[in-house]
């Protein structure tokens, strides 16, 4: 098959969620025989025309000169270009700016969309984007031949919103079982004497809440803060925050490798996501053997369950840090291992895209 993945700023991965997904999943599809483009940013830092077999088609993306505008112009871009390379199959990953296209998408092929969360909840946009996401989330639903869940909740609510029917496939994660101790002395921290939060720097992330709570603790241990922060509200938590000398705002890190020893060794790992599906920095997280303390919602209940710690408030993060242990919470942290294992590893995940994709084929020849 000759496949496009649109949706993500490109791979290798330098962003977030979906590009980590496009890295694994297409460099997957070429090592099973299938002919793969991925859509890249024209200012991506990889600049390379192949990565690991998959080829990179670079695309003008202005969103650096005209902020979140610049998105529908980069998928405009994108989409123009598939125009002309009749594909099998376009992979669409999210709606927020591709969907307003649809009527552009070539008539070849298939087009699969990964509808992401309820992108319109979340409070980092204005009303009136808000309601406008609620339309672009109508026309890709609508408009797609097929789309995907990443959740069963995503999938529960496509079904009674748009009467829609969709595949459930969630993220995945590499089990993490080789740990190096050693790679902690580059960020000057030791085994267990610091705890984490990971996330874009997004209110619906609750990153304020947990820092809050960590501020509320002072019980001096070390936090370390995770993800780019060279946004508007990232200014505005290191204003809030950055006096407070424990709290460690560390900027983004894209080494895998470091990111789960980093994991690995922290105490408490915060996960504050309240917006969209299967969060793959939680499953990672999981994967890592980390100790995590979640947000209370049901997205994120439907994956942890019974085990994981869960706040909703400061107080209740407060209490966290000072009154639950690591150690004694071994056997949460090995079942939540174990579905990685069994359930979100990425071999499954990318089997069950790849089935999809023969599935889809074969109804359309």
């Amino acid at each position: 098959m000759k496949i496009a993945i649109l949706g993500t700023r490109g791979i290798p991965n330098h962003y977030g969620g979906f590009e980590q997904f496009a890295e694994f999943f297409s460099v997957f599809l070429v090592q099973k025989g299938h002919d793969v483009y991925v859509y890249n940013s024209h200012d991506h830092p990889y600049q390379e025309k192949t990565f690991h077999g998959v080829n990179l088609i670079h695309c003008n993306n202005p969103e650096h000169k005209m902020g979140t505008f610049g998105q529908f112009l980069y998928d405009y871009n994108c989409i123009m270009d598939a125009r002309k390379r009749e594909f099998d199959i376009i992979l669409q990953l999210g709606y927020t700016s591709n969907s307003v296209w649809f009527f552009l998408l070539p008539k070849k092929p298939v087009i699969i969309t990964n509808m992401d969360g309820l992108e319109w909840k979340r409070t980092k946009y204005k009303r009136p984007v808000r309601q406008f996401l609620k339309f672009a989330e109508r026309l890709a639903a609508v408009s797609s031949d097929y789309l995907v869940s990443d959740s069963l909740g995503i999938q529960d609510f496509l079904k009674k919103r748009y009467g829609k029917d969709s595949t459930y496939i969630a993220y995945g994660a590499h089990p993490f079982d080789n740990p190096d101790e050693s790679i902690l002395a580059q960020y000057n921290v030791t085994s267990g004497n610091y705890d984490m939060v990971m996330a874009r720097f997004e209110p619906e992330n609750n990153i304020e809440m947990v820092l809050q709570g960590v501020v509320n603790a002072a019980n001096g241990r070390e936090i370390l803060v995770v993800g780019k922060h060279e946004t508007k509200y990232g200014q505005y938590l290191k204003s809030k925050f950055g006096s407070h000398a424990n709290i460690r705002f560390m900027g983004g890190i894209y080494n895998l490798l470091h990111l789960n020893n980093l994991r690995y060794f922290s105490n408490v790992y915060f996960h504050g996501h309240t917006v969209g599906g299967t969060n793959p920095s939680l499953l990672e997280a999981m994967a890592s053997k980390a100790f995590i303390a979640s947000h209370n919602n049901a997205f994120n209940r439907g994956i942890l369950g019974d085990n994981a710690v869960y706040f909703s408030n400061p107080d209740e993060v407060k209490n966290i840090l000072l009154s639950v242990k690591k150690s004694d919470n071994l056997q949460r942290i090995e079942n939540n291992y174990k579905a990685i294992v069994d359930e979100f590893n990425w071999d499954r995940i990318n089997g069950k895209y790849l089935g999809l994709f023969e599935q889809v084929m074969a109804k359309a020849r």
